[in-house]
């Protein structure tokens, strides 16, 4: 009797592990995907999604201003130096959007979106696209 209970005393364990583990992992979705251009990658993971863009940085903060004015966005702020660009937007439902570009080199930018606090994948996914097609 004693040997079946330490067994489902251990089954037990490993369940709550792996449940404790999903919890902690569940905000980590991450999303790998073709884009637009080839070796382009997306990634969305903890409520910012990072995408890896073919072009220079100049090119890209043009595109990232042009969509928040496609998508008719309030312009808050924007920061910008030889290494990086933040924009700061805002919807008509007052969410904040935050579009961070970074400068890669000569032909690769990397772009960071997030959307209020803990972030709108589809929001975020739609400014990225509205970002590739100004490039």
């Amino acid at each position: 009797m004693k040997i079946k209970t330490f067994k489902q005393l251990c089954a037990v364990a490993t369940l709550a592990g792996a449940i404790g583990t999903l919890t902690l992992t569940s905000g980590c979705l991450a999303v790998a995907a073709g884009a637009a251009g080839a070796g382009a990658a997306v990634a969305y993971v903890r409520g910012e999604l990072k995408a890896t863009v073919e072009a220079n940085f100049n090119r890209t903060v043009t595109a990232a201003n042009a969509a928040v004015a496609d998508l008719q966005f309030a312009k808050i702020s924007e920061k910008r130096d030889a290494l990086a660009a933040v924009i700061v937007a805002r919807t008509a439902l007052d969410k904040k959007i935050e579009i961070t570009v970074e400068n890669g080199g000569q032909t690769v930018s990397t772009v960071k979106i997030r959307v209020g606090l803990v972030g709108d994948e589809s929001l975020s996914l739609t400014i990225l696209d509205k970002i590739k097609a100004r490039l």
